[in-house]
C-alpha cells in the first residue's frame, strides 16, 4: 500500500518537473534573445560613435593644413579655428569605417561651433533566429555625433608691431612663439583641434 502510494506522487510529480524544466528552457533562450539584441545594438553604438570620429579627425587634418598653409597671415587663423575655409566632406570616411563595423552610413555635417559630423547607422546583420518573433529579419540602428573643438588662442598684433610678427599661439597645453623665419616647429592636429564624441 505505502509503495503503491510512493509510485503515484512520483507519476504526479514529473509533469510538474516537466512544466518547471520548459519554463525555465524558455527563460533560457528569452534571455538569450535579449542578449542577442543587445550586442547588436553595441556593434550599432560602436560602428555609429567610430564612422563620427573618423570623418571628423578626416576634417580636423584637413583644417592643419589649412592653418599651416595661412601661418603667415594671422587674420585668417580663428576662421579655421572655427571650421572655415575648408570643405566637410569626411563622410566618405564615415560610410567606409561602418562598413568595417557590419553597418551602413548616413552622414551629414553640423557646421554649428563647433563643427562636427552626426552619423546614423544601421547594422547590415540582424539580430538572428531566436524565441522572439520578429528578431530575424531585425536590425539594430545608432547615432553618434563627432564635433572639432579648437585648442588655441591669440591675440593678433597691434599696427606697430610689424607685419613679420606672428601672435603667440596659447594652445591647451602649450604656447607656440611663432617665428616667420623658422617655421619648422609648428603645432600638430592633435596640438590645435580636439575631436571628442557630442554628449
Amino acid at each position: 500500500m505505502i509503495s503503491r502510494r510512493t509510485s503515484g506522487d512520483a507519476g504526479q510529480a514529473f509533469p510538474i518537473y516537466i512544466t518547471v524544466v520548459g519554463g525555465l528552457l524558455f527563460l533560457a533562450f528569452a534571455y538569450l534573445a535579449v542578449g542577442q539584441a543587445a550586442a547588436n545594438r553595441n556593434g550599432a553604438q560602436t560602428a555609429a560613435d567610430a564612422a563620427a570620429l573618423a570623418a571628423a579627425l578626416d576634417t580636423r587634418d584637413k583644417l592643419t593644413d589649412e592653418w599651416v598653409e595661412h601661418v603667415l597671415d594671422p587674420t585668417k587663423w580663428q576662421d579655421i579655428f572655427d571650421g572655415e575655409g575648408v570643405v566637410f566632406d569626411g563622410c566618405g570616411r564615415a560610410r567606409q569605417l561602418a562598413a568595417q563595423n557590419d553597418a551602413r552610413a548616413e552622414c551629414e555635417s553640423t557646421l554649428g561651433l563647433p563643427p562636427g559630423y552626426q552619423v546614423d547607422v544601421e547594422t547590415t546583420e540582424p539580430v538572428g533566429d531566436s524565441i522572439v518573433p520578429g528578431t530575424e529579419d531585425m536590425r539594430s540602428t545608432a547615432t553618434a555625433t563627432a564635433v572639432i573643438e579648437p585648442l588655441c588662442e591669440f591675440e593678433l598684433p597691434g599696427e606697430d608691431a610689424g607685419d613679420d610678427v606672428l601672435p603667440e599661439l596659447a594652445c591647451k597645453d602649450r604656447s607656440w612663439t611663432l617665428d616667420p623665419d623658422d617655421l619648422d616647429d609648428l603645432p600638430g592636429p592633435e596640438d590645435l583641434f580636439h575631436v571628442h564624441l557630442a554628449d
